[in-house]
């Protein structure tokens, strides 16, 4: 009786002690509520294990001096852009864009989660049961509008304005050299070839600095103006004085090397002169980012100042 007694005298306590452990665990601390694509959210002022899942956000991360503990990947098992150097070395992998990972990415334990509606609606109320998740709508077109609201979540967004102004200043200055020439730029897929039009993540930084397109890379006569359908057979859409080109993976790279291996290919005025160049798809395809800007801005520079 005495011993049941004691045991019943214990379980308050008991039940105080899980409690107060509970709230310790789930405690969120100061918060900021961030207007996103999928309503909003309250955010921890200063998130210190961040999971984002798509390339832009990988992007953001770096330009503004963090790392993500985990990310979605563009392709299973690929590796970290290497453009952005060794910074994610230890970002574990969390399934791929539209293929998520959650219970890897529960495991992360993270305090905020960046993601994309365009990509990952279906995936939002199990990752908002996880953590505090903010979406972007889109990628590619906004991906200035996305890179200042992922950097709000982070509390870095006068950071992120800053670099964005910079990046303005340097496109300018860059592009006022090649005012004169055109800038043609296509990516081979695993089953199409595309040229690149104004509202691509390359075609808007080509366009920032001022550097003209040939017309039909316009897409004048299409709503989606991100890009246009090509075949070896009317490759010549994609002369101009200078052509960038790049393959998403490896299916992709086989079909670039047999186009740009065929007599018509060879025939651009752009292949003859020495000016079609093979760049990184990761920088001016999946970067979609701040950093991933300069470095355009960058091979810009270095491949077009010989023309002038």
């Amino acid at each position: 009786m005495r011993l049941s007694l004691a045991v019943a005298a214990m379980l308050p306590i008991l039940t105080l002690a899980a409690c107060g452990t509970s709230t310790t665990s789930q405690e969120e601390g100061p918060t900021r509520t961030v207007k996103h694509a999928m309503g909003e959210t309250k955010v921890p002022m200063t998130p210190k294990r961040v999971v984002v899942l798509d390339t832009d956000k990988l992007d953001t991360m770096v330009s503004l001096g963090l790392t993500p503990v985990g990310a979605a990947q563009a392709q299973e098992n690929q590796a970290w852009p290497k453009y952005l150097g060794s910074a994610l070395a230890g970002t574990k992998a969390v399934g791929t864009l539209q293929q998520l990972n959650i219970e890897a990415i529960m495991a992360l334990k993270p305090d905020l989660i960046l993601g994309s509606k365009f990509r990952q609606a279906a995936f939002y109320d199990k990752l908002a049961k996880i953590a505090p998740t903010v979406f972007t709508e889109r990628v590619g077109i906004t991906w200035k509008e996305n890179f200042l609201l992922d950097a709000e979540a982070l509390g870095k967004k006068d950071q992120a304005q800053q670099l964005l102004s910079a990046y303005g200043t340097r496109a300018k200055e860059v592009g006022a050299k090649f005012t004169k020439l055109q800038v043609s730029i296509v990516r081979f897929m695993p089953t199409e070839i595309r040229m690149y039009g104004p509202e691509s993540f390359s075609g808007i930084v080509v366009g920032d600095a001022g550097i003209p397109r040939p017309e039909v890379q316009q897409l004048a006569g299409q709503e989606d103006k991100r890009f246009g359908k090509l075949s070896q057979e009317n490759i010549a859409q994609a002369d101009a004085d200078a052509v960038f080109y790049s393959a998403y993976g490896e299916a992709a790279a086989k079909s670039q090397a047999e186009v740009t291996g065929g007599p018509l290919w060879k025939n651009l005025e752009a292949v003859k002169s020495g000016n079609a160049h093979n760049v990184d798809d990761e920088i001016w395809m999946l970067g979609i980012g701040v950093t991933a800007a300069g470095k355009i801005l960058d091979d810009l520079d270095k491949y077009l100042t010989p023309l002038t």
